[in-house]
């Protein structure tokens, strides 16, 4: 009796076409929207904090 499908190791994608693939993935580079997104400006997160602290300052004057 043969194996159930779950039962058997996973399939190693080590093939060479597989690399090549994956050489070819590499040299492309840096997709787009991971350079957009590394452009953000910094002290955007800052401004975030300041507003959940006025918004949890309002509602700690509200509760007491």
């Amino acid at each position: 009796m043969t194996r159930h499908i779950i039962d058997h190791a996973a399939p190693q994608a080590e093939g060479s076409r597989t690399q090549q693939f994956l050489d070819i993935d590499r040299k492309e580079g840096v997709h787009p929207a991971v350079e957009t997104l590394a452009q953000r400006p910094a002290e955007r997160g800052a401004a975030k904090v300041r507003e959940f602290l006025r918004i949890d300052r309002e509602d700690a004057k509200a509760e007491g």
